[in-house]
């Protein structure tokens, strides 16, 4: 799902540059702010020689040859503008034509910015920089006055791509997707309100991990998520084998409507966390210790007589509410006892979307809160486009793990598989 930077994709080879023009211009040492001065004089003199070759091909005949039998277009002067590079403003002189007809390719008519430019300030708003904080970067570096306004209608230009990733096709089959929700700030109605951000990470029969999708909710509940749910199916698939929850209100409800056959997993490792709240903090690592009999029982039955030696233990009188954090939420933890170990460790090792999140909030932290959803979903998905390049391996001991699925869910899995 990573998104390619559009510069890479468009990459043309070096031309080489004739010696004796660099003797004519780099005539002994040089400093940065010289050497910059003359990439600005190359990038000028290359574009306007290219757009002067575009208006040569439009009219058909050569600057100073005389025109073809029959033509009344010919060139009238030219007009100067200033465009937006990566290294600064650059005025630029560009040729017109007598009909008016001639529309350049390079740097269109009424554009003022050049290629890159947008780029990078789409950039660095995915890095989490503020548009304020864009604004004044350019200022400082480049010496280029924009508008605020301007910066975000660059970066409004990724909504396209955000919808058409939301809607992209996915696969008939992911033997386990993990839902989680981030807590982001948004103004709704003049009203700065705590929304949920949902993400679904869903792990291919690959191996492989990728974000299938993302959906602000003010409040979640069994409608939010069949919505979600009849979205996927939408999108072609076609059944999910196991989906890892962390108490997500509702969720089991609409699952249970839109996949039955799903099995529904708490995320063991919320579990012990939200557990691991009511302790302090020194006494964390003891009760994490005594907590692990439970998760790593050979069957549900253990599991639950682990859980009641807990309570009855030092640790479960000194901390009453955790064996009944483990019970509320009893029906959801056994399915997760059925599996060999194998399969435990994907249900279990949530590193993954936990990594996603913790990069994900580093890039949110440094906002107040969003003006609008859109606002917020821009900025998630040019993070994600960013941590996902570096999170596309696949699940650890993943090949274990699918051979147990092949076993445990027979044709449901190797129909799809085939």
């Amino acid at each position: 799902m990573s998104r390619k930077p559009k510069a890479t994709a468009e990459a043309a080879p070096l031309v080489p540059i004739p010696s004796a023009l660099l003797d004519e211009v780099v005539k002994g040492p040089m400093s940065p702010a010289q050497v910059q001065a003359v990439f600005q004089s190359f990038k000028k003199a290359v574009i306007e020689r290219a757009m002067g070759a575009e208006m040569t091909h439009h009219l058909g005949y050569e600057e100073g040859a005389p025109r073809p039998e029959g033509q009344t277009n010919h060139r009238n002067g030219s007009t100067d503008k200033t465009v937006l590079t990566e290294e600064g403003p650059v005025r630029i002189t560009v040729p017109r034509d007598r009909d008016g007809a001639f529309a350049p390719i390079l740097i269109p008519k009424h554009a003022r910015r050049f290629t890159g430019f947008d780029d990078k300030i789409v950039a660095m708003y995915a890095r989490g920089m503020t548009v304020r904080e864009i604004q004044g970067f350019l200022a400082e570096q480049y010496g280029t006055q924009v508008s605020p306004d301007f910066i975000s209608s660059v970066t409004d230009a990724v909504l396209a791509e955000v919808t058409a990733w939301q809607e992209r096709p996915l696969e008939p089959l992911y033997p386990v997707i993990f839902f989680d929700a981030l807590r982001v700030k948004i103004r709704d109605d003049g009203v700065v309100q705590n929304k949920a951000v949902y993400v679904a990470l869903g792990v291919r029969v690959d191996g492989q991990r990728e974000v299938l999708g993302l959906w602000i909710e003010q409040t979640e509940g069994a409608k939010f998520w069949l919505k979600v749910f009849n979205e996927l199916k939408t999108r072609g698939v076609q059944d999910i084998l196991i989906a890892v929850v962390d108490g997500l209100t509702g969720l089991p409800v609409a699952i249970e409507a839109a996949f039955p056959r799903t099995t529904v997993q708490t995320c063991i490792v919320h579990l012990l966390r939200n557990s691991l709240a009511y302790t302090s903090w020194k006494h964390r690592r003891a009760v994490a210790a005594a907590l692990r009999p439970i998760y790593t029982a050979g069957s549900a039955e253990a599991a639950a007589e682990a859980v009641e030696a807990f309570a009855a233990g030092p640790w479960g009188q000194q901390y009453p509410t955790i064996a009944p954090t483990w019970r509320r939420v009893w029906a959801q933890v056994i399915p997760f006892f059925v599996f060999p170990p194998a399969v435990r460790r994907v249900l279990y090792t949530t590193n993954a979307i936990e990594s996603l999140h913790m990069q994900l909030r580093k890039i949110i932290k440094t906002r107040g809160h969003f003006p609008t959803d859109d606002a917020a979903l821009k900025l998630l998905w040019l993070a994600l486009q960013n941590v996902c390049l570096h999170t596309t391996r696949s699940v650890r001991l993943w090949h274990e793990a699918l051979n147990q699925f092949a076993v445990f869910y027979g044709e449901r899995f190797t129909a799809v598989h085939r």
